[in-house]
């Protein structure tokens, strides 16, 4: 039973695992709550890959309190070793009385057995408060390890009739900058943010945060670019010692333009390819394997259509403002063959729907 307390106190731990979102991975983010005659005694939160868990820095600061205590914990404590010891026997050996644990944890190294372990050992264990939001709050690390593959939202802003740029290719500013803001703030979440090469061509960006405050943090760059085309003197070249940049091609290219990147500090990912597409799946696992969990999508029409087409999207942010730009040629956000049909068109769900002063932005989940 999900009392009003325990609900309270589970909140206060996902505001604390927040504090990390995209500071993490692979791993998940975690906050920790303990709690001693109705008072909070310790809290903690994981700050990233390799330094001590929420539960080990919520016991530290509790000390002796923790005790025959209660501990809040978003997500299933970990019962192996990995970089860190295993925080069940932490919380074994503090002498927490019981766990109210909001998740699971689906890697199959827990997956029930920190529970178990606590259980085993006497402790009262208590699991699914506030589950439904653990699991939003934990949405890339959920995909990761059930797919072995990044969690991919697409971002697009378009007028009111659907347009992202005009005939002539222009495309500055569409939408307003609240909604540009926003969008920094989600390159300071998401693990790497992904463009065609046809968008670096046209605009030279480069694809950094621009919030201006203290800890923000550059997204990895993806390029999908078929053929090697990334000019060495782009800005994105020649930044790619101080942020981390990644070209995904076809297999075969020049060995001797491959080296010149890679000089620069690019790194290349080479995918099988038709006279289609390229391989876009090898390619997120790959990027999986290297501790990209999350991706930011923020292609042109072709790309957006090419990811979609291979259902690697999970998710959108869809800006929309009060523009109408007109043009049989003006370009669309999602290229591609396109559905035959309404009936064949891909629905989005959980639909939220936010103002961004003049615009809107539209947040949904894709199910495949």
């Amino acid at each position: 039973m999900q009392n009003h307390e325990d609900k309270l106190y589970m909140s206060c731990a996902m505001e604390l695992a927040k504090k990390a979102l995209g500071r993490t991975s692979p791993n998940p983010i975690v906050g920790a709550v303990i709690v001693k005659d109705g008072r909070i005694v310790g809290q903690g939160f994981h700050k990233k890959a390799g330094a001590a868990h929420a539960e080990v820095n919520a016991l530290k600061e509790a000390g002796e309190q923790a005790r025959g205590a209660q501990i809040y914990v978003t997500l299933e404590p970990c019962c192996h070793y990995g970089r860190t010891p295993p925080c069940t026997e932490a919380l074994i050996k503090a002498g927490i009385q019981k766990a109210v644990i909001a998740m699971l944890d689906p890697n199959p190294l827990v997956a029930g057995k920190g529970k178990e372990k606590l259980e085993n050992a006497g402790m009262s264990v208590q699991v699914g408060v506030l589950e439904k939001e653990a699991r939003s709050m934990n949405e890339f690390y959920i995909k990761f390890i059930e797919q072995k593959r990044p969690f991919v939202a697409l971002k697009t802003a378009m007028t009111l009739d659907g347009k992202i740029a005009s005939y002539t290719g222009d495309s500055r500013w569409i939408s307003g900058e609240k909604s540009r803001r926003y969008v920094h703030q989600l390159r300071n979440i998401y693990d790497g943010v992904m463009v065609g090469i046809g968008t670096v061509l046209a605009d030279d960006p480069s694809l950094n945060t621009r919030l201006g405050k203290q800890g923000q943090r550059d997204p990895a760059r993806i390029i999908v670019d078929r053929d090697l085309r990334l000019p060495l003197e782009s800005k994105i070249a020649l930044s790619s010692k101080g942020q981390t940049t990644y070209i995904i091609c076809a297999e075969g290219q020049d060995q001797k333009r491959i080296r010149d990147l890679e000089q620069l500090g690019v790194k290349i990912i080479e995918c099988r390819d038709s006279e289609s597409d390229l391989s876009l799946t090898t390619a997120m696992r790959e990027l999986a394997q290297r501790g990209i969990i999350s991706i930011l999508l923020e292609g042109g029409a072709a790309l957006n259509a090419s990811m979609l087409e291979q259902k690697l999207v999970d998710k959108v942010h869809w800006f929309i403002a009060p523009k109408i730009m007109g043009g049989k040629d003006a370009f669309s956000p999602v290229a591609g063959i396109g559905a035959a049909s309404v009936r064949q068109a891909l629905n989005i769900k959980n639909m939220e729907i936010q103002q961004m002063d003049e615009d809107v932005m539209i947040t949904g989940y894709l199910r495949w």
